[in-house]
């Protein structure tokens, strides 16, 4: 933190700057939930205890994913040491992510700038080496992919993480979460509180929470022994365990197995976790270079035929076509 001073200089209240880098596409809502945290911690606090600048390359304009554009304070500019320069990402990140940013990116951070990341955003501070044995997370919907592309990314499934000098957050509301975490380390949980308080927000989550709806909620059943079932399944992709296995594992015969799911899902285990390989599979054609074979590997198909079959049944395309369509349009969410 910097002090700022009144025209007498003898106001030495400290005083805080993030820098919000947009990227084209970012998500409205991680950044929008952000500054107006801030804003409500100045008012609450009756001075700017918090000060905010917008950049991005061009010192433009950035269009969010929603369409709205924002005018931007400067561009890829040398950031004070105090800063916290704080990567707003969103659709397309990939794209997004050019080697002029990176390169930014990397020499403010060996000037002990504090980076961070909503959304998507992690994936630029990966790309730039500055999540390398650091701890992270990054929306669900990204989370196969990334964990593909940086393994020596601590990778979690957290709302947030604060590891040293890095944040992330996992995308929408979870940035207020971040915010009001940095808002209490700097000012009390007084502070924090009385901010969630204006944003009607009623259940402030931590960096232990995760930022996934529970099994039961997500799929709309509270049965114990079916969310169990169903929490090995997801964990469990790349070496499928057998309906015999997942029904015995929580005292069910395979027949008890197989009337639970087709009475609350409608649906057979084999077809209710054959989609949930196939989910995962396109998360990986989508977000990742890898090939074909090793996202087939990866989703625990031994045939790539068998996969190809697989897949276009259910997407009614093949694995080669998705691959192709998204590269023609550079990159998914």
């Amino acid at each position: 933190m910097s002090r700022r001073a009144t025209n007498d200089g003898t106001d030495t209240r400290p005083t805080r700057r993030f820098v919000f880098v947009l990227l084209e596409d970012f998500t409205l809502l991680s950044f929008a939930g952000a500054v107006d945290a801030l804003r409500l911690a100045n008012r609450y606090l009756g001075y700017d205890a918090y000060t905010w600048a917008l950049a991005g390359e061009g010192g433009e304009s950035a269009t969010c994913s929603a369409g709205c554009r924002l005018s931007l304070d400067m561009d890829l500019e040398d950031l004070r040491h105090t800063d916290t320069a704080v990567v707003c990402g969103g659709v397309g990140v990939a794209r997004q992510t050019s080697k002029r940013l990176l390169g930014w990116l990397r020499r403010e951070a060996r000037r002990g700038v504090t980076m961070g990341a909503f959304c998507t955003g992690a994936h630029a501070l990966a790309e730039a080496g500055l999540l390398n044995g650091r701890r992270a997370t990054i929306h669900w919907e990204n989370h196969d992919g990334f964990a593909e592309d940086f393994p020596e990314v601590d990778l979690t499934r957290s709302v947030f993480v604060i590891d040293g000098n890095r944040m992330t957050t996992a995308g929408g509301s979870a940035s207020i979460d971040l915010m009001l975490a940095v808002i209490s380390q700097d000012h009390g949980p007084e502070v924090a509180n009385a901010v969630a308080d204006q944003q009607i927000y009623t259940a402030i989550r931590t960096d232990r929470d995760s930022q996934r709806l529970s099994v039961p909620t997500r799929i709309g059943v509270r049965h114990p022994k079916l969310a169990q079932v169903i929490q090995v399944m997801e964990a469990s992709i790349e070496e499928p365990v057998s309906p015999a296995r997942l029904a015995a594992d929580v005292g069910l015969s395979t027949r008890q197995l197989e009337r639970l799911f087709r009475r609350y899902l409608n649906r057979s285990p084999k077809r209710y976790y054959m989609e949930l390989r196939l989910q995962k599979a396109r998360n990986l054609l989508m977000q990742t270079d890898m090939s074909v074979i090793n996202v087939a590997l990866a989703c625990g198909f031994t045939s790539p035929s068998h996969f190809s079959k697989c897949y276009r049944a259910h997407y009614e395309t093949t694995p080669y076509r998705e691959r192709g369509t998204t590269t023609a349009k550079g990159g998914a969410a």
